[in-house]
């Protein structure tokens, strides 16, 4: 048609911007263009993934001819690509209505139920094939279809079936590789890739999959090398830069961003390679951590609606918005239900941590149960494919072997925590064996404990299933983990099940999801208020879910006297807690109480208080509930934060989440916290340590009692000061100060709990 022409000339010359508003203009005015003039369109729309206006034109199509196939097809592939399933297999099923016998609809819907994991594509699918069994991207999705209902020897076949019939199939041969790294393990599957590569010699998604197979395996030096080796054999290339800095991001920050630096330059359009930069910014802890996490933000904010809704986008995209406290942002990625189940389903149980402080409901909590146990069958599946191997059992010796598998036995709050245990455990009726997989020097502390256990397994480059058989030839009565998700720990090895029985304390303040973990250690405080907030059964310390070491109570940083409201002559709010436990609800609370104290202030001692966007956006929250920018106070610190509880009079816990080792630093220091006591554990973490401490009146119940209780205090001077005089002296003589009798209880329930299994 004449009048389309310009659009067509603009699009042929490479100028698509033009062409898409030219057609845009000339479908404006005459709406009543052929039906393929709308089908080319939307087509072309989805091909540049521009899919909500490929929606827009679609349904303006499909109602000016509702009779036409081809644009409901088009329709239901809008809708899927939109993430929007139950609309997208609607429209499809309108077009296999008009024309039954076509196959594109077919497939289009069965492809929707394999993105939903329903076993439905595989009816779909089969019948499919019956009519093109030689069509190798049907044997795929039939592949996928059974790979998702977990039969996976069907899959297997099927996937086998389509290189058969398509040797240049990539999509097939990376499916049938991730699969026998799922049944079978990520070594296991590099003859898979060397077929592929023979297949397919100059394919880089091919050569991509052994270096990322070498890193699921562990091999992270291979790894490394391999891609080295991919840079001076095809030069300069994008792909191998990012692959390089995901190889080194956990062992050299630094290198690894020099890698996606370069890897963003030579592909500047690449929006997953500049969300890893941004990703990797945001962890950065060397230089100006402050201007690294801002140049993160920077980074994110333009590709943020490019690099889709799928878990790792999400999770980078929110850690770095809740990190500057750009809340708006944050929630724009998706509400509570929506994204954890996205995490958890998806595996990334690191973002379900982060997810704690979302928290606003008893139905959130029950729901973060529900997410939890989610990722827990989601990794019951994987590791019932390759179960351990189990020698006979040890000799008896009388004594009980208890394991602790965490990478944090070293110079962190955790050792600082645990180091009671390991000093004054009885040798003569434990042996204790420890587990670790930190990937930096061994340094004091971590030697100081390797020293006095009697095993310390420390395997920086092991994967999940060989971390846990190592485990199981040591042949414990009980294991327990101190790392849950965190970093360089590794949760999933506990569901391999290599103890016969297994329990979580510390480093993770909710069920980690897994029904292997037979016990969640906590104590009278921290204990759920109703059933159901814990999975597993939990084990009752006496008195304190802890004890604090030397390494913890120390004198390095002296309290100084008075307290600074005698000094300042007003009264200085502040926190140190993690920014990952804010929420705008949060901070406009402590605005409040800043707001009913007059003159007062408020401290933030984190390294993100160096960031314009965090400061801003926080000013933004004060300034709305009457609290004005220059009462505010930042300080850009990481890790030499104590001295700054010399200049703060109270902190404000955050919540619902609330503060460990944020709270014992801060009452160590003098400095008295006001927290809110919720229905769960990580809502009571604050609170065990106060009652503990004997100061039930700063744990409040609610907002207004937690503002009612900040601002009493913040009103008596008199009070903050005595508190701080005496503080460091009542944290020695409570039971979070009692080392000895703390390790006497903890194996006192190790030991009960091994006799009750016997």
């Amino acid at each position: 048609m004449e009048r389309f022409a310009p659009a067509e000339a603009a699009l042929k010359a490479g100028n698509r911007d033009e062409g898409i508003r030219l057609t845009a203009e000339e479908l404006t005015r005459d709406p009543d263009a052929p039906a393929r003039v709308y089908q080319n369109f939307t087509a072309m729309l989805i091909r540049h993934q521009m899919y909500e206006q490929a929606e827009h034109w679609a349904q303006l199509a499909t109602d000016r001819y509702p009779r036409d196939m081809d644009l409901w097809n088009i329709l239901g592939v809008t809708l899927r690509r939109l993430g929007r399933h139950a609309d997208g297999l609607k429209a499809l099923e309108r077009a296999i209505k008009i024309n039954p016998k076509s196959l594109t609809p077919q497939i289009n819907r069965g492809n929707i139920f394999n993105d939903l994991k329903n076993p439905a594509a595989i009816d779909i699918f089969t019948k499919i094939i019956r009519q093109a069994p030689a069509n190798a991207e049907h044997q795929r999705s039939l592949g996928r279809a059974y790979w998702y209902a977990g039969d996976l020897d069907k899959a297997e076949m099927r996937f086998n079936l389509a290189v058969k019939l398509k040797a240049d199939y990539v999509d097939a041969w990376l499916d049938l590789s991730s699969l026998a790294a799922d049944t079978k393990g990520a070594i296991e599957t590099l003859p898979i890739i060397e077929r592929a590569a023979a297949a397919l010699p100059d394919n880089h998604k091919i050569r991509e999959s052994k270096g990322v197979m070498l890193r699921r395996a562990g091999r992270n030096k291979e790894a490394e090398l391999y891609f080295e080796s991919l840079l001076t054999e095809l030069g300069e290339q994008a792909w191998v830069h990012y692959q390089l800095g995901l190889t080194l991001s956990d062992f050299d920050r630094a290198k690894a961003n020099v890698h996606f630096e370069r890897a963003h330059e030579l592909a500047p359009d690449n929006a997953e390679f500049q969300l890893a930069l941004a990703e990797s910014y945001s962890r950065t802890r060397v230089g100006d951590e402050a201007a690294n996490l801002e140049r993160a933000y920077q980074l994110l904010k333009p590709v943020v609606d490019k690099v889709g809704g799928g878990a790792g986008p999400v999770k980078v995209a929110s850690d770095i918005f809740v990190r500057v406290a750009d809340y708006d942002a944050a929630d724009a990625l998706g509400d509570f239900e929506h994204l954890g189940r996205l995490w958890a389903s998806n595996g990334r149980h690191t973002a379900l941590l982060s997810h704690l402080a979302r928290v606003r409901t008893s139905q959130d909590r029950d729901e973060l149960v529900h997410q939890h146990r989610i990722w827990g069958e989601l990794m019951e599946a994987v590791v019932a494919r390759r179960p351990l191997t189990y020698t006979a059992p040890r000799a008896p010796n009388g004594k009980i072997r208890v394991g602790f598998m965490s990478s944090d036995l070293r110079a962190h709050p955790v050792a600082y925590f645990s180091l009671p245990l390991f000093e004054h455990y009885d040798r003569d009726k434990f042996e204790v064996y420890c587990y670790s997989y930190y990937t930096g020097q061994e340094d004091p502390t971590q030697k100081r404990i390797a020293g006095m256990v009697e095993g310390f397994r420390w395997n920086p480059e092991i994967n999940d299933r060989d971390a846990a058989q190592v485990i199981a030839n040591d042949q414990l009565d009980m294991l327990i983990e101190l790392g849950g998700s965190t970093h360089m720990n590794k949760i999933t090895v506990m569901a391999y099940k290599p103890a016969p029985i297994q329990a979580s304390w510390l480093g993770y303040p909710h069920s980690a999801g897994l029904k292997a973990i037979d016990y969640l250690i906590v104590d009278p405080f921290m204990l759920p208020e109703r059933e159901g907030l814990l999975i597993e059964k939990p084990l009752v310390l006496p008195h304190g879910w802890f004890a604090l070491s030397a390494g913890a109570f120390n004198e390095r940083v002296a309290v100084q006297n008075p307290a600074p409201v005698a000094r300042n002559g007003y009264v200085t709010f502040g926190t140190a807690n993690n920014p990952y436990k804010y929420s705008r609800d949060m901070v406009r609370t402590w605005a409040k109480v800043v707001a009913q104290v007059p003159n007062s202030q408020f401290m933030f001692v984190r390294p993100e208080g160096g960031s314009e966007s965090f400061r801003n956006n926080l000013a933004a929250i004060f300034a709305e509930e009457g609290v004005s920018a220059d009462r505010l106070r930042f300080e850009a610190v990481r890790g030499a934060h104590l001295p700054f509880y010399n200049e703060m009079d109270i902190s404000l816990d955050s919540f619902p989440q609330t503060g460990g080792t944020t709270t014992c630093e801060s009452l160590w220091m003098g400095v008295p916290v006001i927290t809110l006591v919720g229905e769960t554990l990580f809502e009571r973490l604050s609170y065990s340590s106060l009652m503990n401490g004997g100061l039930p009146e700063l744990c409040a119940r609610d907002t207004e009692g937690y503002i009612a209780a900040a601002v009493k205090l913040g009103t008596d001077p008199d009070r903050i000061v005595e508190l701080r005089a005496g503080l460091r002296e009542r944290m020695r003589a409570s039971p979070i100060g009692q080392t000895t009798q703390f390790a006497h209880d903890f194996f006192g329930l190790v030991e009960k709990a091994v006799k009750e299994k016997a």
